[in-house]
């Protein structure tokens, strides 16, 4: 009977260091995103976007994918991280436009997709984030 109250103990204990810590799997600091819009029959690729961005704690707890203007209106929903990986629903009331998206973090840097529909129109948004250290002193 101790054998197996010891073998359930250790069981517990290594299950319970196996379960993922709640984390999030962004660092706060200073981040190089580019984006890259796709669009099938475009006569031109589009040519991507890079911004550098200050990533305050509160946005890496939560992170969500990266607007393409401040003055974006699109609004995340049913928003889920799991692990390493965010994925949401968005909509965009101004341009008629929903979709959805995923994001994959490794330790310095993420990818990842909008799929968007605008009408007959899909669009895809390619992004990937850099990790480039602590934000710059103001």
């Amino acid at each position: 009977m101790k054998l197996r109250t010891l073998a359930l103990c250790a069981l517990a204990l290594a299950l319970a260091l196996a379960l993922p810590t709640f984390a999030s799997p962004m660092k706060a600091g200073k981040w190089q995103i580019t984006i890259q819009m796709e669009m099938p029959n475009m006569p031109m690729k589009m040519p991507p976007m890079t911004v550098t961005k200050c990533v305050t704690q509160a946005e890496a707890d939560k992170p969500e994918p990266p607007k393409a203007k401040k003055d974006d209106d699109c609004v995340i929903s049913d928003y889920n991280l799991t692990g390493n990986t965010a994925t949401w629903k968005v909509e965009c009331k101004k341009q008629n436009m929903s979709g959805t998206g995923k994001m994959t973090f490794e330790a310095d840097s993420y990818e990842g997709v909008n799929q968007f529909k605008m009408g007959d129109v899909e669009m895809t948004q390619k992004f990937t984030g850099k990790y480039l250290g602590a934000c710059d002193e103001k």
